[in-house]
């Protein structure tokens, strides 16, 4: 599925070469690199130099966007550009350069990797003197981690942006495993398909399937802001396997697999090749495609052949039915006895899968400290309830069906998956490449009643498909949405299992394969209770924060956690309060988390924030404001709060409005305005309108990432054995506190002049580009 084996050396100049990559990643991935802080910075003119370094003309692009999301940030994107010598639209190389805030990140798979990948192909690429006739755009877009800003700041006001007609966007979700492509389209997917397949990647990991799910679900890749507000499509590329790594300290040099890195490269160097000299106006097509990736191959199909293949398949398995019973070499009672072990197995194998892994929570509940659902001992589980499954079936087969299984019995497997492949056809067309393995099935069906005898090595051979193109979704789904989808991996290894019934259902012993299969279970239990521990490189996650209310002049500590360790139990205590309502604050969160525990902090002489209100004005039905929030201390967001009762009209932040603002009325949910990133301490001056006979009702948190290095804080520094816990805000220090108007005088209709605070106007840049155009 991938590339296998990296040298030390470099290797030759004319080829992509890993070791060279992870000398770039190691650079980039020195220290965390979120927005706003000083690496960031470090980071961003380390890249210029690179490209600068290439012989490439580099442009930096700086400047606020306001996202659907409310979060609000100053970006700086890094450009350059390669010019074609017959350029119709631009090819665009995509990744990001920041890193996740919150938690220690060093942003070496995330995307460090996706840096490296595109600097080093671009080296060979211009090394080689590829002749190309399309521009290349090289984007290494900010602030992906807090809300696609970069990427939205490039496509809404980058001129450049209207050039490109392709993207391939480098990404992680994990530190390790296969790189997978997904496709981005607002119309079919039959053009990007038919040219990926041209491309002539070596190693391609992909399937429809995934497009279909991927089209369903909300995205969060830069891909994505180029595809809605630029209709622009493109690939992504990404690997997910330790999915426990990302966006964690453990983001670093040493758990980014080589491997992974290398598969980056096989993809973006013939990519690069191809597209730079393609027309990529034929990526643009309205139907949409079948396809899967096999070793070394990429097939395709028109999604208009999978309800025919369906039905295809029904007319021959009830045709071979008919001539089977004929023959005399099926039996109606003995087909009918076939679903007896079938359903059973796969009640039996998911009921008992989703009870064990239900009751593992209870035994470990440390399961519960990683987020995003995939333990350390992840792939540990995968093997044992993958097991489990044949051995369940193993157990059914014998003990409900002859000693050696005739294919009597494979008619009901058959029929199932042909049921399934009908409902596919109807409702997940991406899916369709599953009627494929039944085909094979159908063959050998054939081939024994035909003949009325069965071949053992032919079962084996046409079984190969099914191996290939179901087995890796056992492996592939508990990664990418957790293990809490193990049963839905031990029924498709029940599915697995019968449609290769000509090959399994051949062996005599199946009780002893059973015992077999359920030991080798057992051993990988085991394995798993062995690893289910913490240490140096799997680490525990915890959380804390200090909440000062400058409104009760109260302090706190608050956690997350719902497993409380020595570190957090040294500023929560022994038997911490539960967090109280009081103490709910409406902040996003990947996986909604919320306050668990507090305990009272004592309190720090901090600097609470300037409240200015610029303007505050009563014109007929509406009131205008004017808020500039000045921060006192070194701080990196602003998170502010409104009344759900309060709807906004024209909301501006630092001179900008919603990327998703259709009209007058500020979008948001709940009672969250916006999540300001701050960069260089740069206030946060917030213009909008509010009915006038509407209740003022707005806070702010204001929070500084310095909770474990500032000064007034002796904190204990965590065991090695602990990291930060990701997707949340944590090792903070906040301040919470009421923004509170003076009363306001109603001005008359007909009276204009708007009294004002005598603060000089603050005048927020909106976008700097240096671009430099070659005419």
């Amino acid at each position: 599925m991938m590339p296998q084996g990296t040298h030390d050396d470099e290797g030759m100049l004319t080829e992509f070469s890993t070791q060279r990559a992870l000398t770039k990643v190691a650079e980039i991935a020195k220290q965390p690199h979120y927005v706003g802080s000083q690496n960031h910075e470090v980071v961003a003119n380390y890249l210029v130099k690179e490209l600068d370094d290439l012989g490439l003309q580099t442009s930096i692009q700086e400047g606020y966007t306001l996202t659907e999301w409310g979060n609000l940030v100053k970006s700086k994107n890094i450009l350059a550009k390669i010019k074609g010598t017959n350029n119709s639209k631009a090819l665009l190389l995509l990744t990001h350069y920041d890193s996740a805030p919150h938690s220690y990140s060093l942003g070496a798979s995330d995307a460090g990797s996706g840096v490296a990948t595109i600097l080093e192909s671009v080296r060979a690429f211009l090394y080689n003197k590829t002749p190309h006739k399309n521009d290349i755009i090289i984007l290494f877009s900010d602030a992906e981690e807090l809300g696609l800003n970069g990427a939205a700041l490039f496509v809404t006001q980058h001129q450049w942006a209207k050039e490109v007609g392709l993207v391939l966007n480098f990404e992680a979700r994990g530190t390790s495993g296969p790189s997978y492509m997904l496709m981005e389209t607002n119309k079919g997917n039959a053009g990007l398909v038919k040219e990926f397949a041209a491309a002539k990647t070596k190693f391609p990991v992909s399937n429809s399937l995934m497009y279909s799910i991927y089209k369903m679900l909300p995205n969060d890749t830069d891909l994505t802001v180029f595809r809605e507000k630029g209709n622009i499509q493109g690939y992504n590329f990404a690997f997910i396997d330790d999915h426990y790594n990302y966006h964690t300290a453990q983001d670093d040099l040493k758990h980014l697999n080589k491997n992974s890195l290398k598969h980056q490269g096989s993809y973006l160097m013939p990519l690069l090749n191809y597209f730079s000299n393609a027309d990529l106006k034929n990526t643009q097509q309205t139907e949409d495609y079948v396809y899967f990736s096999v070793p070394y191959s990429f097939i395709n199909y028109p999604f208009s052949w999978v309800l025919p293949m369906a039905i295809i398949a029904l007319l021959l398995f009830v045709g071979l039915i008919f001539v089977g019973i004929a023959k005399r070499v099926l039996y109606f009672d003995e087909i009918t006895k076939g679903f007896i072990p079938l359903l059973l197995s796969l009640i039996i194998t998911g009921i008992t899968s989703f009870a064990i892994w239900k009751l593992l929570l209870v035994i470990y509940p440390q399961y519960n400290d990683l987020l995003n659902g995939f333990t350390y001992n992840g792939h540990a589980y995968i093997s044992a309830f993958t097991l489990l499954a044949i051995a369940i079936t193993f157990l059914i087969y014998h003990r409900f069906s002859a000693k050696k299984t005739t294919l009597n019995y494979y008619a009901a497997p058959l029929l199932l998956w042909i049921l399934i492949n009908c409902a596919i056809a109807f409702t997940l067309k991406g899916a369709g490449f599953l009627i494929i393995p039944v085909y094979f099935g159908l063959f050998i069906f054939g081939f024994f009643i035909i003949t009325q005898r069965s071949n053992r090595s032919l079962n084996l051979i046409l079984s190969i498909p099914a191996l290939l193109l179901i087995a890796p979704f056992i492996q592939m789904f508990p990664i990418g949405l957790g293990l809490k989808v193990l049963f839905g991996s031990a029924i498709l290894t029940v599915l697995t299992f019968v449609l290769l019934l000509p090959v399994f259902g051949a062996f005599s012993k199946k009780g002893i394969w059973s015992l077999g299969f359920f030991i080798l279970s057992i051993g990988f239990f085991a394995k798993a209770h062995y690893e289910s521990g913490y240490e140096n490189g799997k680490a525990k996650s915890n959380s804390l924060l200090y909440l000062y209310n400058a409104d009760t002049n109260k302090a706190s500590w608050l956690t997350y956690d719902t497993n409380l360790d020595f570190w957090t139990k040294k500023y929560l205590g022994s038997t911490p309060n539960e967090a109280q309502a009081a103490e709910a604050i409406p902040l996003f969160s990947k996986y909604n988390s919320g306050f668990t525990y507090s305990a009272t902090a004592p309190k720090k002489e901090l600097n609470k924030p300037t409240i200015e209100f610029l303007e505050d004005r009563i014109i007929g039905t509406q009131r205008y404001l004017k808020i500039l929030i000045t921060p006192n201390r070194s701080v990196n967001r602003y998170d502010i709060f409104a009344n759900e009762n309060m709807n906004i009209h024209n909301f501006k932040a630092n001179g900008v409005k919603s990327l998703s603002q259709k009209n007058s009325l500020y979008k948001r949910k709940g009672k969250k305005i916006i999540s300001y990133y701050v960069v260089e301490n740069t206030p946060l001056e917030m213009q909008f309108s509010i009915d006038s006979k509407v209740l003022f009702d707005m806070e702010l948190l204001e929070s500084s990432f310095d909770l474990m290095t500032n000064p007034l804080f002796k904190m204990q520094k965590r065991e090695n054995w602990m990291m930060p816990t990701p997707f949340v805000l944590n090792d903070a220090v906040i301040i919470r506190q009421k923004i509170k108007p003076t009363p306001v005088i109603p001005t008359p209709v007909v009276v204009t002049p708007i009294v004002t605070y005598s603060k000089p106007k603050r005048s927020t840049p909106i976008v700097i580009d240096t671009l430099k155009l070659n005419q």
